[in-house]
């Protein structure tokens, strides 16, 4: 069993991110803090496998911890579950090994995602007698089978309108786009072009900035991952 901590300072937040996790086969909440200084006394009082860390947390910073954690080599995986979209958080938090990055809000299967991705790693990691590069390409760059042309497209999902959409992708050269932009460049309807876009996203194959408008709903912009160049570059699904 994975036990986890989470820290997070708002209670409703922390109570959904607990009931999240423990709906997921393998993990169990041994504890929760309200903020950094209370996750380390948990972490000294509980064997913890996996911590959920927030980011801002009344004058906290949880990518501080995240340095602080590897400075001193605390045994302990973390994702961060946090608003915070700015890439310099990003980006210090995977620097500094964080093992997902979860902006708020997300919804379940996201979560999900992530948690049950880490449990295969750690479950292949503990069990692997030696390593082996295209298993190791799989849990730990997470490349391997990761391109269109080798999975089968998600049920609802079709070739011709995926297609239309990779093309209309490329044409953006790395350009951030919303899914209002797209929907006018390919005809297709907002509802049917997030189905594509999710499906991306849980590819890795795009890259995902929120903002938020001035009713507090989150603008979702999207961009070509460039370190998946390949995926939009098969002459085999042109």
């Amino acid at each position: 069993m994975i036990q986890v901590l989470i820290i997070e300072d708002d209670p409703m937040v922390a109570k959904f991110n607990r009931i999240y996790t423990e709906k997921i086969p393998g993990f169990q909440v041994a504890a929760e803090a309200s903020g950094v200084e209370e996750g380390w006394r948990a972490l000294e009082s509980h064997s913890i496998d996996l911590l959920l860390l927030d980011v801002y947390m009344a004058g906290e910073n949880g990518i501080d911890m995240l340095v602080s954690l590897r400075k001193k080599e605390v045994p302990v995986d973390v994702i961060v579950v946090s608003s915070a979209n700015d890439r310099t958080s990003i980006e210090r938090a995977l620097r500094y090994g964080a093992a997902d990055y979860l902006i708020k809000p997300f919804d379940f299967d996201r979560f999900k995602e992530a948690l049950v991705r880490y449990k295969e790693k750690t479950a292949w990691m503990r069990e692997a007698p030696s390593l082996e590069q295209e298993a190791l390409d799989h849990f730990i760059i997470n490349r391997t089978n990761k391109n269109h042309k080798s999975q089968p497209l998600p049920k609802g999902l079709t070739k011709i309108t995926f297609q239309r959409i990779i093309k209309q992708i490329e044409h953006k050269n790395g350009n951030w786009f919303s899914t209002g932009e797209l929907a006018e460049d390919t005809g297709i309807s907002r509802v049917s072009l997030r189905k594509y876009l999710q499906y991306l996203e849980s590819q890795e194959v795009l890259l995902i900035d929120a903002s938020y408008e001035g009713t507090g709903r989150p603008l979702r912009q999207y961009k070509a991952n460039p370190e998946r160049a390949a995926f939009f570059n098969d002459p085999n699904e042109k």
